[in-house]
């Protein structure tokens, strides 16, 4: 059975899954499009990082970031590459949305790439009620970014 909880983002071998993460981002992206996060600054007041896991072998991860307008962003989503076409992307982008109508945010927002490397995560998105939506926050129009959002019941 695949289980969600909060996780320390030090872990060996979540470590290891946000350092592949991260790697594969600036493989796929130019360096001023990558918005990752690496597991330092996943562990920073704000985010709540979660692993999916199975008899204890990770099978993913995921962030939420509290915005200061109420607002969620949803960072580090990652399967492992053993993992992948199981649903664990799916698993955790339900918990996230659980979590952030808990919290009773209004919306959710999300960056990803638009290269074809990231067509699996727009249509795992897409799927689950998000749309494109203009840049949000900090970030900026990038042709090298997607911008998302999904509207909360809250």
């Amino acid at each position: 059975m695949i289980q969600i909880s909060a996780d320390d983002t030090t872990r060996p071998d979540v470590r290891a899954l946000l350092d592949e993460h991260l790697a594969d981002m600036f493989a796929t992206s130019p360096a001023e499009s990558v918005h990752a996060l690496d597991h330092s600054a996943l562990s920073a007041p704000g985010i709540t990082f979660w692993t999916a896991r199975e008899g204890g072998r990770l099978l993913g991860c995921g962030a939420l970031k509290e915005m200061a307008s109420g607002e969620g962003e949803i960072k580090s989503m990652r399967t492992t590459t053993a993992a992948r076409r199981r649903g664990v992307g799916s698993l955790l982008l339900g918990h996230i949305i659980g979590e952030a109508e808990g919290r009773g945010y209004a919306r959710l927002l999300l960056e990803t790439g638009t290269e074809d490397y990231f067509a699996p995560a727009r249509n795992l998105y897409l799927r689950n009620g998000f749309v494109e939506c203009p840049p949000f926050g900090s970030y900026s129009a990038d042709p090298h970014s997607t911008f998302m959002s999904l509207t909360l019941q809250g």
